[in-house]
Order: C-alpha cells, then sequence, then structure tokens
C-alpha cells in the first residue's frame, strides 16, 4: 500500500505572487543572513537562495537603514521578500512602504495594541500578509506563570490570542508559526494550533543548531507534521549558508512524496565491494547538479553487480568495480564505459535527459 498523505486544507494568503495554503504547494523558504542594509551582499545571497529553488526569502530589519534597504533589494530579485521585525512597530510600517511582500512579527513584542494596529493598517493600505511568529523565548509573563513555562500550551494559547486581536482589526491575510527550539514541543505545539485554525502554517524548528543537529531536529520535526498534513510553508533552520535549508527543505518534501524539486540521489553506505572513491563521485555529482530543477532519480553505486539491480527505479544510474563502470537506465545496462568516467559519463547523460 502506497504512503499518502492527506493534507490539512488551510486558508489561502498570498505572500507577493506567491500563494500559500489552501490547494498550493508546500512554500520552501530561507532567511539572509548578509546585513540587509549590505545591499550588494544580500541581493547576492538571494539570488543564490533563487538558483536553490527558495520561493520566499526573509530579512532581518533591526533599524532604518536596513527597512529603507528593501526598496533597491527588492529591485533587484525575483521572489517574494518578508520583513522580519522585532520591538520597533516603526520598522515594520517603513518595510510595508519600501516595498516588503509581508511581514513577520510577534505582536508580543511589538508592544501596545495601538502598535499593533498601526502595522495592521500598513498593511491594510499596502495589501500585504503578515506571519504571526511566537517562539517559546518570547511569551507573555502572564503566560508563562499561568502554564508554569514555555509549554506548548502557553505558545497555543499566545497565538490564538494574537489572532483575535488580527481579527479584531479586521485583518484576515495572516499565517502562523509557533517554534521551539525542541522537537517534542514544536511538534505538540503545531498539533494543537492545528485543531483550533484553519489559517496557513509555516512550520519550522528554530534555533536547530548546526549542520548534523539541525538536518536531523529539523527533519524530524518538520517531516513528523507534513506526514500528518500540517504546514504549508516550511524553513529548515541551520546555522549554516542559507542555500543549506533550501536543499534540506527539498529533500525533506521529497522523502515524503509532497514534491519534487531537483534530481533525488541514491547512492549505497559502501562495503567490502565497494572498489572505487563512492564518496567523491557522489560529491562531485550532487555539487554538479545542485541548481537542476528537474526531478530526475539518479543511482550512483559502488558495484557493478548489485547496482543496477538494487536502483532499478532509478531513471538513471552508474555502477563501478573492477576498473569497469556500467550506465543503466531502469535497471537495463546500456553501456560499459572506464570506471574513472564514471561522473563524467553520468553528468553528461543526465543533461541529455533534461533536454
Amino acid at each position: 500500500m502506497k504512503f499518502k498523505i492527506k493534507r490539512k486544507k488551510t486558508l489561502e494568503i498570498k505572500v507577493g505572487n506567491v500563494t500559500v495554503g489552501g490547494s498550493s504547494p508546500v512554500i520552501v523558504q530561507s532567511m539572509t543572513n548578509t546585513y540587509t542594509q549590505d545591499i550588494e551582499s544580500t541581493v547576492k545571497q538571494i539570488k543564490q537562495l533563487e538558483n536553490a529553488g527558495c520561493e520566499i526569502v526573509r530579512v532581518a530589519v533591526p533599524d532604518e537603514e536596513a527597512a529603507s534597504a528593501i526598496a533597491a533589494i527588492k529591485k533587484q530579485i525575483a521572489i517574494p521578500l518578508i520583513a522580519d521585525i522585532h520591538f520597533d512597530y516603526r520598522l515594520a510600517i517603513a518595510s510595508v512602504k519600501a516595498g516588503a511582500d509581508g511581514l513577520r512579527i510577534n505582536p508580543g513584542n511589538i508592544g501596545a495594541e495601538k502598535k499593533i494596529k498601526a502595522v495592521v493598517d500598513a498593511a491594510k493600505a499596502f495589501n500585504i500578509s503578515i506571519r504571526i511568529g511566537v517562539n517559546s523565548g518570547s511569551l507573555e509573563k502572564d503566560l508563562l506563570k499561568k502554564y508554569k513555562g514555555a509549554t506548548a500550551e502557553a505558545m497555543v494559547e499566545s497565538a490564538l490570542r494574537h489572532i483575535d486581536l488580527m481579527r479584531s482589526f479586521d485583518f484576515r491575510a495572516l499565517k502562523l508559526s509557533i517554534k521551539a527550539s525542541d522537537v517534542p514541543r514544536t511538534v505538540e505545539a503545531y498539533r494543537r494550533l492545528s485543531e483550533k485554525t484553519d489559517l496557513p502554517l509555516h512550520v519550522g524548528v528554530t534555533e536547530a543548531g548546526g549542520l548534523y543537529s539541525g538536518i536531523v531536529k529539523s527533519s524530524i520535526g518538520i517531516g513528523m507534521l507534513l506526514a500528518e498534513g500540517i504546514g504549508d510553508t516550511i524553513r529548515v533552520s541551520l546555522t549554516r549558508d542559507p542555500v543549506e535549508e533550501i536543499r534540506v527543505g527539498y529533500e525533506i518534501l521529497k522523502a515524503l512524496n509532497i514534491r519534487r524539486h531537483g534530481p533525488d540521489i541514491i547512492s549505497c553506505p559502501t562495503c567490502g565491494r565497494c572498489n572505487i572513491n563512492l564518496f567523491e563521485i557522489t560529491e562531485q555529482v550532487e555539487k554538479a547538479l545542485l541548481t537542476n530543477p528537474h526531478p530526475i532519480k539518479v543511482a550512483i553505486m559502488g558495484c557493478v553487480v548489485n547496482g543496477p539491480g538494487e536502483a532499478k527505479e532509478a531513471d538513471i544510474g552508474v555502477a563501478g568495480g573492477e576498473g569497469t563502470g556500467v550506465l543503466f537506465k531502469k535497471g537495463k545496462v546500456i553501456k560499459k564505459f572506464p570506471q574513472d568516467q564514471l561522473a563524467g559519463v553520468l553528468l553528461k547523460e543526465i543533461d541529455k535527459f533534461n533536454r
């Protein structure tokens, strides 16, 4: 029986020209780690993210210079831009006026209701959406006291409180995130929130860590929620080049058969039968295909005997050993060649396949 995910139907909102929620695909996004006011560096990084498949990008807006820079950045990029605001509501308004396609705010640290209303009024005037971002580290004091800490229940109540406030200002273009740095609490919070609202949800595990811990936490947390049908847009949070966040995000979606973007690479873990440097070949192929958007299944196997059979579902594959390499398609050997040509032959065939 084929594993099938039934995704929860949520309301649709727009972030620039990208639809989030409803029947739209799960959207993959990231955040720049440049100084936003450094327009050249920020644009360069956003273009790298675009090439990797990023569909929405977020930038930090800690001051007026960063807010003003949005106007110049927007002219040079192709994907929607969200301004990330904390504490100062005036920066949110300035970002909207500079051309941001959306805002990410935590109403809990913006301050008085009149300040939040001023932000909402600006978003309404420019017809842009807002993400309410609730984090375990910035909950209201009364909720921390009520629940004796930043529990999943406290996070959900905070989110619902903010939703009610926004709706009291007649604002509906909302999406939500409700993140903690640990997986169980994050998953529990999203499950509870999903039961109580039909607004689109942005899913992630915040402050997940470096490459290994971040990938593991994000894959488990985001993967569990997506497998249950929860989540309309995702960000993998890594202390790393944000391009890696996009790669991991799509790998999570591919592993769950939710979306296919870019090649799906199958490679064996190696054993005593492997007589080639499979690590080096696989890394060479992965780097060459980094910005390839075509959903092709590629196999790189360590021995000629088992390679085609174990990877017979691959569109194209190679296997090597004993000085000889083979090219196979859907499990059938097409030709043999010297094994030192494995990577070159494979990449040439992938290029032909994609034409």
